[in-house]
């Protein structure tokens, strides 16, 4: 059930190139909108308009309004014309920061719930095949049993089996390793997800520190100061703080999430591992 670690490597890294290819597109959407518009004026004639033809100027204006039709029913167009697209223009070089930060989290959270997802397991009924195979068919039954459900629980159930003949204490001893393991396992990415959930307020507050300064500098260099210039340099500052935040509530409720349930899988494990032994006690005492 366990998840590739290059699995995961190619998930951060694809992410990452999707960032990147994101803002590849809006760079050559706006190139390509110059371009538009330079071809637009182009096709106009360096003649006289009182001695264009009627005709001719209203093929113009018709080829002009159906270019500027197939340049705004693009997707990147839109996207970057809407209120999203516009803020994230205004809000400067650490919007990019931001970006490729809430994609990287966004990635480990989709990872963790399908992984945990997979790691669920109804345990009462786990643990009554289990104790139904061990006094029926033994302790190879019940690892067959183990074999075959997928989970963390499982897991320690057959490493604790797998000591069976040792004693109690060996499937004490291997029932703990292996939760020790699985317990690293489940609490993979967790740190990513902690990591954007932390920077991500930073780096907004160091966006608005930024964009504070560049402000100030605007006033400082006009020679008659407005209250509209300054609010509108303090709202475009404030933009990566909002963003910034957007960001980080979502990941520290994912996280918190998270954590809740592989509290859960450490009580379902304990629950679990003290019915084995006391079920191995047992059946080691009526032999």
């Amino acid at each position: 059930m366990r998840v590739n670690p290059f699995v995961n490597r190619t998930l951060v890294f694809s992410a990452i190139m999707l960032v990147l290819l994101a803002l590849g597109s809006f760079a050559g959407a706006q190139e390509e909108e110059e371009a538009a518009t330079t071809e637009m004026f182009a096709t106009v004639p360096a003649t006289d308009s009182l001695a264009m033809a009627p005709n001719d100027s209203t093929a113009l204006a018709r080829e002009i309004q159906a270019m500027i039709k197939k340049e705004q029913s693009g997707f990147v167009y839109r996207v970057k014309h809407s209120g999203i697209g516009q803020n994230y223009a205004k809000g400067g070089l650490f919007m990019h920061f931001l970006l490729l930060a809430s994609v990287i989290g966004l990635v480990f959270i989709i990872e963790r719930l399908w992984t945990l997802s997979r790691a669920r397991t109804n345990v009462r009924a786990l643990m009554g095949r289990v104790v139904r195979s061990l006094r029926e068919k033994g302790v190879q039954g019940a690892l067959e049993e183990c074999e075959n459900t997928r989970g963390p629980i499982a897991a320690i159930l057959h490493s604790g089996l797998m000591r069976a003949n040792h004693g109690p204490d060996a499937v004490a001893k291997a029932i703990e390793t292996s939760g020790t393991i699985e317990m690293s396992f489940l609490e993979r990415g967790l740190v990513a997800i902690a990591t954007v959930g932390n920077v991500a307020p930073l780096l907004g507050f160091l966006g608005t520190v930024s964009g504070m300064i560049s402000a100030f500098a605007a006033i400082a260099a006009a020679e008659q100061v407005s209250a509209k210039l300054v609010a509108k340099g303090i709202q475009e500052a404030l933009i990566t703080t909002a963003s910034g935040l957007i960001i980080a509530i979502p990941m520290n409720v994912m996280h918190n999430f998270f954590v809740s349930q592989i509290d859960r899988f450490i009580t379902e494990m304990e629950e679990a591992s003290a019915e084995l032994i006391n079920e191995l006690v047992e059946l080691e005492r009526s032999s």
